[in-house]
């Protein structure tokens, strides 16, 4: 089985693509950001742990009584690029990106265990999170800075400003699409998403049609066999592993020639 990993920038239209894989081409959509959610509901140890790190110097994170998390006042607290956004945001990654590891590897055996030919990784921070490792090809959704700021400021009613600082507070689509290449190479594809939604599905169906290839038919059992299964995906997360060590090596030599 194959896991094709999903990935954008905020407001470039992932869920678009994620809602049409599903839909129309019938894949299991493992969504990180569901996930997300459900591991830090009350009661759950993600939950305790944002408590602990931001509830004392954040007013508003959570009700007088307790109960769910203010989502809009822990991002106020995380987005932006200021030193201390920023380590506030690892802090807060650490603790989440932990336990949505965890929720996605028992998605994925459902999904192999239900016989799909591929599961998609519905992830907005897959490269950063190093999810893409364990993933056989990528999808990135791209679009311009400017209409995504557009975007986000209709979809959320936010300022310019707010918006500025949600899209600065992680990596632009042209380092997504960098790295998605550096590690998959043709194992990559680029879905520009500035056009109409029927030209966004065309691109959605060519991508799915050159992944099908050589997993259809009686190719889908071989790849669909446990023994078969563990060796490739041993030797696809060490060689995607050590092809990001390159690309990365190599674009600190770049940046240090600048």
């Amino acid at each position: 089985m194959l896991l094709l990993g999903l990935t954008g920038s905020i407001a470039t239209g992932k869920s678009t693509v994620s809602s049409y894989l599903s839909s129309t081409h019938d894949l299991p959509i493992i969504d990180a950001d569901l996930l997300a959610r459900s591991v830090v509901e009350p009661g759950t140890s993600g939950y305790r742990q944002i408590l602990s790190a931001f509830s004392a110097s954040t007013p508003g994170l959570v009700g007088i009584a307790g109960g769910p998390l203010n989502r809009g006042v822990l991002g106020k607290r995380v987005f932006g690029d200021s030193p201390e956004r920023v380590r506030d945001r690892h802090v807060l990654n650490g603790i989440i990106h932990p336990l949505v590891r965890r929720e996605i590897a028992r998605e994925v055996v459902k999904a192999w265990w239900s016989g799909a030919w591929a599961v998609v990784l519905d992830v907005p921070l897959l490269l950063e999170a190093r999810l893409e490792s364990v993933c056989g090809a990528v999808v990135v959704v791209g679009v311009g800075e400017e209409c995504q700021l557009q975007r986000l400021m209709r979809r959320d009613g936010s300022t310019e400003e707010e918006a500025r600082k949600r899209v600065k507070s992680q990596w632009s689509v042209e380092e997504k699409v960098a790295l998605a290449k550096g590690v998959f190479g043709e194992r990559a594809w680029v879905v520009q998403n500035e056009g109409t939604v029927e030209e966004l599905k065309l691109q959605v169906d060519q991508v799915v049609r050159e992944i099908r290839r050589g997993r259809v038919g009686p190719w889908r059992w071989v790849w669909g066999n446990p023994i078969v299964g563990v060796l490739l995906g041993t030797w696809m997360v060490a060689l995607n592993w050590w092809r990001r060590r390159q690309w990365e090596a190599k674009t600190r030599e770049g940046k240090a020639k600048l």
